[in-house]
This record gives structure tokens, sequence and C-alpha cells, in this order.
């Protein structure tokens, strides 16, 4: 199951995140997101469980908790919106139509 952490401090790690979560069960996976530019964090993640009952346990044990300094949200993650639905009925190059001019 795959888990959103948001409200995280700028200096939260992945082996901060593994950390937080294994002591509720079998991590997968651990990801903090950072600006692709700057590299700098952009203050939310990923946590990937094994187990439903582990990833829930997490969430309610976690959330609302302190991380480095932050109280951290944690919940369930959605499922990813795809590039289309987010930037409307427009392509990839930003102008809309696609499909040949003649």
């Amino acid at each position: 199951m795959n888990i959103y952490i948001g409200n995280l401090s700028y200096d939260v790690t992945k082996e901060d995140l593994l950390s937080a979560f294994k002591e509720f069960g079998e991590v997968i996976s651990a990801y903090v997101i950072s600006d692709r530019s700057t590299g700098v964090s952009r203050g939310f993640g990923f946590v990937e469980m094994l187990s439903k009952d582990s990833a829930r346990a997490a969430i309610a044990g976690l959330n609302g908790t302190l991380l480095k300094g932050r109280a951290i949200n944690v919940n369930e993650a959605r499922p990813r919106q795809n590039s289309l639905s987010r930037s409307g009925s427009q392509g990839r190059s930003g102008r809309g139509g696609g499909g040949r001019r003649y």
C-alpha cells in the first residue's frame, strides 16, 4: 500500500522515513520528492509498505506526530492523475488540438 507523507521538514531524508515507518511493518520503498531543477525537498514524500494492515497502522500511528520538528500528515496515497487531466484537454505541447493540419 502506498502512503503519502506531507508537511515534511526540508531536511528529512529517505532514511528518516524508512526508520519511522519500519516500526509498523515491512517497508518496500521510501521517497522524498525534490524539485527537479534545484534538488531541494518539496516537503512531501511517499512510503510503500508490503501489508495493508501495516500501512493502516502506520497511518494511524504517525499522522500528526513530529518528524524533525514538524507535525507530519500521513494518509493513503491517491492514484496519480495523468498529465492530460491536470492540464485540461491540451496535448503535450500545451497548445491543444493535435493531429495534422492541412
